[in-house]
Parts: structure tokens; C-alpha cells; sequence
């Protein structure tokens, strides 16, 4: 059986002294000092395809860099990463940029990348007496805090007419989550792909609703803002890269779980599900876009779940020359 192991990275709200803590700090660097380019993904999706194609590695090929890849199990410990500039760019759902926004966290939205959709719900076992959205009134719902799992589970209560002050989130990591799932100790779930997939094939259970059904919203890819500033050809070569990886995704679908497995870990099964509901794609972050995730914004905001209000628009990196 796969364990999720716990990581040393926590999820949790972003804090300046805890980022400094727990990651140190890194000066940004000329362009011609850059020996390492850092990247921080997460067990599943287009970063891990690009990883095991070694594409973005080739493409930066003459640059004379090293590319380091570094596994996060969640976004906010990612986005905690990219404040310091422990990593220089990332992939993370919608829900943590705005928590690290909101704290004040040195990033920038590079790129869009498709909503986790199908691949992100919430969920209970089978002979839970839970069956509706309504019937988690009073109940315990593990969710990662600041996780696109967090946007999903507001913004599904919402639409079902239960106030999110009625249920009780138990803000767990994903390791932690599996592990209280398992012994009913939360009586819900809401997480994301490959997670959601391992529980499918453990528990067969019962799903009370997917991002898909509630929520028009995209994944992002994130850069620290002061890389981004002095190497934004790193930047722009890299979301090329991943663009590359998507179109690999699409036309080799029957290699795309045993990529996954093969740099993850996570049982082959699991990742063929997950591969079989991904839609893979990069874009450039639109108007469009950029209310959408303002709309998530407000909505935090508006729960008292971020320390102020934000404007995604002040934190949208737009290319030299753009």
C-alpha cells in the first residue's frame, strides 16, 4: 500500500518570520551569476510531465544552469518557498497565491494552466450517512487551509445554502487528511488530484461535489517576483517549455500516468485516473482570468479567511515586450 509520507514542508498561512525560519533568504542574482534554477510541483500534473521529458531542461540547455526540481505536497508551503526565493517558480492551485498575497508574499502570476475540475472533490466513505452537500451541517471536513480544496469546499457550501461558520474544517496536509480520513476521525474530505484518485481506489466513495460542478477557476504558474524581474527569460522560456509538455500530454495520453507514476511515486492506478480527467494547457493570463480569481479574492476576504483584501491585478507578471 503507497504511503503519503509527511513533508517537511507544513501547510499553513503565510508568515514573513516563519518563511525566514523555515527557508532563509536568497538575494536576487544577476543574470549572468545564475548557476541553479529551481522549480517547485506537486505530485501531479502538466510540471511533473515536463519534469520526466526533461523538457524545460533541454530548453534551457545553453544556459549553463542546473535545474532543481522540488516536490511540495501542497500550494501554501509552495508559495511560502517562492516568497523567499527558495524556489524561483512554482505551480499551485487558485486559493494560494491569494493567501500569500493577501500576507503580503513576493510572487507574481506568470502563467494560466486549466482548472483541477474533475481531478479536486469532496468526498465520503460509502457507508457514511452523509449524502448531500446539506448533510455536512455539524460535521468535521479535512481540507488543506489556503488550498484550492479550501475554494472548493466555500464556494460548494455556498452554492448548497450552508454557511461555512455550520461545518467544522480541520485544516490537515494531505498525509495528515489521508490518515484522519481513514480512521473517521474528519467525517469529509476535500482534496485534489492524486490524492482524491488514491482514495478512489481505496474507498470507492461517495462524492458530494468536484470543482468542476461549482467553481470556473484555473491553476497558476508563479514566479518570485524579483526572479522574475532580473531573469524574465527564464520565466518566458519555461512557460514555452510547459506549453511543449502539454502538447507531449495530449497526443501520448496512454504514457501520461506511467510519467506521472514513474517521477511521483504514486501507484499507477491512482495516477491513471487522475491522467485520464486532466486537461493539460498554459495561457497567458487573461482579463478574463484575472476576474475570476479576484471574484475567490473577495470571497475569502469576505469570510474573514485572508488579513486583508487584495487585487490580483497588481501581481500579474506581464513578459518585456508585452
Amino acid at each position: 500500500m503507497f504511503n503519503l509520507t509527511r513533508r517537511a514542508f507544513g501547510v499553513g498561512l503565510l508568515a514573513a518570520a516563519g518563511f525566514a525560519a523555515s527557508f532563509g533568504t536568497k538575494s536576487p542574482v544577476a543574470a549572468q551569476d545564475l548557476k541553479a534554477f529551481n522549480i517547485g510541483y506537486q505530485k501531479t500534473g502538466l510540471p511533473v510531465i515536463a519534469r520526466q521529458q526533461q523538457i524545460i531542461e533541454k530548453a534551457l540547455a545553453d544556459k549553463g544552469v542546473t535545474v532543481k526540481w522540488v516536490e511540495f505536497t501542497a500550494g501554501p508551503p509552495l508559495v511560502e518557498a517562492l516568497n523567499v526565493g527558495a524556489i524561483d517558480v512554482g505551480w499551485t492551485g487558485d486559493a494560494p497565491p491569494i493567501f500569500g498575497q493577501s500576507a503580503g508574499a513576493n510572487i507574481v502570476y506568470a502563467a494560466a494552466l486549466p482548472s483541477n475540475g474533475e481531478g479536486e472533490a469532496i468526498f465520503v466513505k460509502p457507508a457514511s450517512p452523509i449524502q448531500s452537500l446539506a448533510d455536512l451541517k455539524g460535521k468535521r471536513i479535512g481540507v488543506g487551509k489556503g488550498t484550492s480544496a479550501h475554494n472548493l469546499l466555500v464556494a460548494a457550501l455556498e452554492k448548497a445554502g450552508v454557511a461555512f461558520d455550520q461545518v467544522t474544517p480541520v485544516y490537515l496536509s494531505p498525509a495528515d487528511a489521508a490518515a484522519a480520513f481513514a480512521s473517521d476521525q474528519i467525517d469529509a474530505w476535500a482534496v485534489w488530484d492524486p490524492f482524491f484518485a488514491i482514495a478512489e481506489t481505496r474507498y470507492q466513495p461517495r462524492v458530494l461535489a468536484r470543482s468542476s460542478d461549482v467553481l470556473k477557476v484555473n491553476t497558476y504558474f508563479l514566479a518570485n517576483k524579483d526572479f522574475a524581474k532580473a531573469h524574465p527569460d527564464f520565466v518566458s522560456t519555461t512557460i514555452a517549455a510547459l506549453g511543449d509538455a502539454a502538447k507531449w500530454a495530449d497526443q501520448n495520453r496512454d504514457k501520461v500516468a506511467e510519467a506521472l507514476h514513474e517521477v511521483t511515486g504514486v501507484p499507477l492506478d491512482a495516477q491513471t485516473i487522475a491522467a485520464n480527467r486532466t486537461k493539460f494547457g498554459i495561457f497567458p493570463i487573461t482579463d478574463e482570468i484575472v476576474a475570476g480569481q479576484q471574484a475567490t479574492a473577495d470571497r475569502f476576504f469576505k469570510l474573514g479567511l485572508i488579513p486583508k483584501a487584495v487585487r490580483i491585478s497588481d501581481a500579474v507578471w506581464t513578459a518585456p515586450g508585452n
